[in-house]
């Protein structure tokens, strides 16, 4: 779970725990089990709990832009298969008109898998990349990602709360053109790895979602001009070995603004991350990621 807390430093990382596998690992009947009986838990807790879901929609854009974002729809990524790619554009076309307009009202919860439900074959979603138990594999609604990604990086510049976030626990390719910064990303799984935010402000907002032929675009819009500015970056990223093993480390950090002005207020640590690669890291002085962006 991530939220947005008051500038503070990070502790400083250890080595890696090695973790021992879990039941649900060790047979595909006790995997399925375990998923059967997370999804259950959580409809439940969203049933019996206090939230106030989003649920309206309005196709009047509201008419201040908090941030927009565009992200490219065909990478090649490592050995993976093309026809992943095209399936995954498939499937985000299917999900977006499940997210775009919706309002997010003041006190009401986002929740990516309640508004999108479950991606079934039933439904029109194919078999795109999923990245599943420290594989890179085929799934039915594979690819969702990307737009739960956008959706957080749109949402770390506004003053919306992040109260549920996941990333995977291992980096499966090296870096191809990014352009915002290494673990940043949203995971899901229906219906127990979520994206949820929530509206603390008096203000609106809204998120809208298009496809053009080579990129996904996003944009966060409100009802009135936000009052801040948002820039969003890194700190300390590196790669260090373990035994035979990569991992990859980063701070996420974001630097408060004054739209007049442009004066700073504060910096506010996000999350750090630690992730296991799976490929061979870029020496020191190959650059393979950026810095910052804003």
């Amino acid at each position: 779970m991530v939220s947005h807390p008051a500038a503070s430093s990070p502790k400083p990382p250890g080595p890696p725990v090695l973790r021992t596998r879990r039941l649900s690992e060790l047979h595909p009947l006790l995997y399925t089990l375990a998923v059967w009986t997370k999804r259950t838990v959580r409809h439940l807790e969203g049933y019996l709990g206090d939230e106030h879901w989003c649920s309206q929609y309005d196709a009047t854009p509201l008419p201040f832009r908090a941030k927009r974002h565009s992200s490219r729809l065909l990478k090649q990524l490592g050995r993976s298969e093309m026809w992943l790619q095209h399936n995954k554009v498939r499937n985000l076309a299917i999900a977006i008109p499940r997210l775009t307009d919706v309002l997010l009202l003041p006190g009401e919860t986002f929740s990516f898998c309640r508004l999108v439900g479950r991606p079934t074959r039933r439904k029109g979603y194919v078999e795109g990349m999923e990245l599943s138990r420290g594989q890179v594999r085929p799934g039915v609604g594979g690819g969702l990602c990307q737009l739960s990604n956008m959706i957080h990086w749109l949402a770390l510049h506004s003053p919306l709360t992040v109260v549920e976030r996941s990333n995977h626990s291992f980096d499966p390719f090296p870096d191809q053109n990014r352009s915002i910064p290494f673990g940043t990303g949203a995971a899901i799984f229906y219906n127990y790895i979520d994206l949820r935010l929530r509206n603390d402000t008096p203000l609106t907002f809204q998120f809208r979602f298009w496809l053009t032929d080579q990129e996904l675009w996003g944009e966060l819009r409100s009802n009135a001009e936000l009052e801040h500015t948002y820039s969003v970056f890194e700190r300390n990223h590196r790669f260090e070995q373990h035994g035979t093993d990569w991992y990859r480390h980063n701070e996420i950090w974001r630097r408060i603004m004054l739209r007049r002005g442009g004066a700073t207020l504060r910096e506010e640590f996000i999350k750090e991350n630690r992730a296991r690669v799976l490929y061979t890291p870029p020496r020191p002085n190959e650059p393979e990621h950026p810095s910052s962006t804003s």
